[in-house]
Parts: structure tokens; sequence; C-alpha cells
């Protein structure tokens, strides 16, 4: 056998990839009197603004839209994963989007001729209290609420036999102040807008003016809706669930494949852009400069770093194929910040020290996964063992995420299918960690005090001034607890 520009491994000129791990940085002077003070504004994408630089991931035991719904109120975004039906995908992104606004445009309506029944289901699906109704001329005549179905055991019963028809309304124009006013003199919780015709337009709740005064820092578009992101991939068929999201209010499109510097990814980028307008693309996932370079020059607005980084990912062993996640950050971002796109750190995260030293590596936001996977808002399932609860977890090439994607392309997964296929993610139990907005609290919060040990008051001047110093399996050691017993 004859090889063809076999060359001499040089040991000498071998890079060294350095992960999280590997590095500290440097403590510098600060005149930060408290972690308070410091700006955490970062861009996602190259039009979307975060106020923590945290998204969730786009992993099937993530991201729906209750995670997205918490993350977006928290300051940052969540992605909804791509492995649902269209249908099933853009509900999801529908409701984050239904959940709070200025104004809810597209109201969940109900015909007066609907049961008591589709009431409940709308109300359970949509996790809401209150519907309003119509009549076949598509005007507004009432709304029904919960209080509404207190005792009411007929679900046959029609909504007109049982919904409140004495409705206080608003013109269109309506303010968030004069709404406020009208909530307070009439004691109630939802007001439709119309207009001169008396058609719905749409609807202010009180629990919305509520939210946009408990969450100040909400990642919100101009419209006043949370934001939210999701993932789809490189089939022909992407192209439509694409455009489907977008019509759902999806501010990012987020093109989701494991080697993203392929021309799979390339290609459904040049279509995105063609077909897509006022949406932001970003694609990965990539792990060098050129792969950053060349997704760039497809028009990318942000990029996704990381290949086989991910804690429940085993890429690199099963291919022998990677780059340790803070090199690719550094190498990506070098080439990215010359063309004024963000890049995305996504995987290896496990403390906020690692957001830290991802941020200063040149990353504009952090992916984070197996972190929230454990947490009440995530769509995971949940496990009681004899040491504790504990959450399921995925990596999304498992088997497992790999035969439920295939049985509900064809219904039914070919015996060769399951023989062929190589998995490059294992499936996993993480502990249970509560609410997701403690855990993303506490990432933030030693964000914060990183950004105060380098002397740097926002991310921009933590990536500018930062200093990495390489440690040994010494200092590793002596960075964590050490000497002592550890009280649980």
């Amino acid at each position: 056998m004859q090889y063809f520009g076999l060359h001499e491994i040089d040991a000498k000129n071998v890079r060294v990839g350095l992960t999280f791990d590997d590095v500290l940085l440097v403590p510098k002077r600060s005149d930060i009197k408290s972690r308070k003070n410091v700006n955490t504004k970062t861009m996602l994408s190259r039009n979307i603004e975060l106020n923590i630089p945290i998204v969730s991931a786009n992993m099937d035991t993530v991201t729906e839209s209750e995670m997205a719904i918490t993350i977006a109120r928290l300051g940052g975004i969540g992605i909804v994963h791509r492995f649902l039906t269209q249908n099933q995908q853009v509900s999801e992104v529908l409701k984050v989007k239904r959940s709070e606004g200025i104004m809810i445009e597209q109201p969940i309506t109900i015909n007066s001729t609907g049961t008591v029944y589709q009431v409940k289901e709308l109300m359970r699906n949509n996790k809401i209290g209150g519907i309003l109704v119509k009549n076949d001329n598509d005007k507004l005549i009432g709304i029904i609420t919960k209080r509404d179905l207190f005792f009411e055991y007929d679900d046959k019963k029609p909504v007109k036999d049982i919904m409140s028809k004495d409705l206080i309304t608003a013109p269109d124009g309506t303010t968030l102040d004069e709404a406020k006013k009208i909530f307070i003199d009439n004691k109630i919780e939802k007001l439709p807008i119309v207009n001169s015709e008396g058609n719905l337009i749409g609807l202010i709740t009180s629990k919305d003016i509520d939210k946009r005064e408990r969450f100040p820092i909400a990642s919100k578009d101009n419209k006043g809706r949370l934001m939210v992101g999701a993932a789809i991939g490189v089939k022909d068929n992407d192209l439509d669930r694409a455009q489907a999201l977008c019509e759902a209010g999806a501010d990012a499109i987020v093109v989701d494949i494991a080697h993203g510097h392929s021309d799979l990814a390339i290609d459904m980028i040049t279509k995105l852009r063609k077909h897509l307008d006022g949406v932001d693309i970003i694609a990965g996932n990539v792990a060098t400069s050129k792969g950053a370079e060349d997704l760039i020059k497809a028009d990318v607005d942000g990029i996704k770093i990381g290949v086989g980084s991910g804690s429940i990912c085993i890429t690199r062993i099963v291919t022998g194929t990677g780059v340790p996640q803070l090199t690719a950050i550094n190498d990506a971002a070098i080439i990215a910040q010359k063309h004024n796109i963000p890049v995305i750190a996504d995987g290896g995260i496990r403390t906020s020290g690692d957001i830290t030293k991802a941020i200063a590596a040149g990353s504009s936001s952090i992916m984070i996964g197996s972190l929230l996977a454990g947490t009440d808002e995530s769509p995971g399932i949940t496990i009681m063992r004899p040491n504790g609860k504990f959450k399921m977890t995925r990596g999304m090439a498992s088997l497992s995420a790999a035969v439920e994607r295939k049985s509900k392309e064809s219904k039914s997964v070919d015996e060769n299918y399951l023989l062929d296929y190589v998995p490059e993610g294992v499936e996993a139990m993480v502990p249970h960690r509560g609410q997701a907005t403690d855990v993303i609290n506490k990432l933030v919060g030693g964000l914060r005090s990183g950004l105060s040990y380098s002397g740097a008051h926002n991310l921009n001047e933590l990536r500018d001034n930062s200093e990495f110093i390489r440690i040994t399996e010494a200092g590793k050691a002596e960075s964590g607890p050490h000497d002592v017993n550890i009280l649980d």
C-alpha cells in the first residue's frame, strides 16, 4: 500500500490545546467596590443583545418553552431544541412569545360554541387562566376564566352558557400606564384591546405589567415579548420548519449539527439567508478558526464553538477529533471579532469560573446544557434513587436520541439502522438542582465576582485586559478544597 502525502509527526511543533482546568486568570488591580456594579450585557449574535451571557442549550432534556421563558426573564435566552415535530416546536416558540409582552397580539381564543372540555385543555396546554370568547363573526363577546369553571363538571356544556359577558375593553393605542389604571379601577386581570369595529387585536394582562416590574432586565423583542431561539437541522424540510418558526416569532434560527464546518451547514445557511428576513442566523458547531471563517463567509450572525466538549458528548473518543475548548474559543474568536460576529461557547462549562474564562478567551455568551438539565424547568425525566432525586439528560447524538428521531420520521426503526449507528453521546443522570433561576443567578454571581478580580467593569474589558496563566496538576489541586474534611 502506498501513502500519498504522509509526513512525520513533529512532536516539537504539535500545538498544545488548552481547556478550562489548564489555566487561571491572573488577578488585576480593581476599583470595583461591588460586584453589582459590573455590566454583564453582551451580544448573542450580530443583532441580538442579552443582559446576561447565558444561553440554554438546544437539547431535548434542557430547553422547551418553560426553560426558555425562565432564562429570558433573567436576561438570557433559550434555544428550543429541534427534536420535536414542526408543529410541536412552533407551539413551544408561541408559548414563549405569548407568555408576556406589551400586548399579546395573538391571544388564545375560543368560539362560543366550544365546550368546557376544550377550554380546560387550552388552559392546561397553554398554562393560562383565561380565554377570550368570539362569535361566528369573529367578534369579541366574552371571557371565560378558571373562576367560571369552579364546580363545573359538565365538560360538554358550551362556553356561551358559563362565560362572563360583561367585558371591559380598551381601544387600540392604550398605553401600559393607562392599562394599569384600568386594572386598578376595575379590579380585573385581563384587558382585551379592540379596534373601532370591535374586533380583537390583542390582550394586556395585569401579570404582564407585574412581570415587567419584577424582571427589569428580561430579554425582550421590540414588541415587548420574551426573546427565544429555535434550532433546525440541515435536511430539505428544515427550510420550511425555519420559516414556520420565524412566523411564530423566533428571534434566532440556530443551524444545529455536530460538525458545523461542512457543506451541509453552509448550504443551509445560504438557503436561509435567501428566504428569511428579520431573524438572526446562528450556526455551528465548529472548533477552528477556519471553521469560523467559512461560516462567516456564508453570512451567519453568530457562531457556536465546541466539538466534543460537552459533558455527555463522546465525539472525541469515538472519532479521535476535536479541539480543547478554551483553545477552540480563542481561535474562532480572533477571526470572528474582525467581522464583528459574536461566538457562543458551547460545552465544557462546569462552574461559574469556567464562564469567566470562556469570555476572557473571546466568547460573547455561554451555552449551558447539563447544569440546567437537572432543574425543575427542564423537560428531562425525573428519577428517584435511594441517594436522592435526579433528572435524565442525554447527548443529541446518543443512541436513544437517534432512535427516537428515526421513529418520529419513519414510524419504525430498522434493525440495520441500530447496527450501523455509531453514538457520539451518552445518556446520564444529573442531580436535581431545584429552580433554574437559582442556578443561573449563582453562575452570573460568580461571573460578576470574576470580573471584579480582573478589574473589568464589563465583558469587553474582561476580553481585552485578561491574562491567563497555565497551571500544573498540583496547581489544579490547590485551586479546590484540600487538606480538610468537607461537610455535606
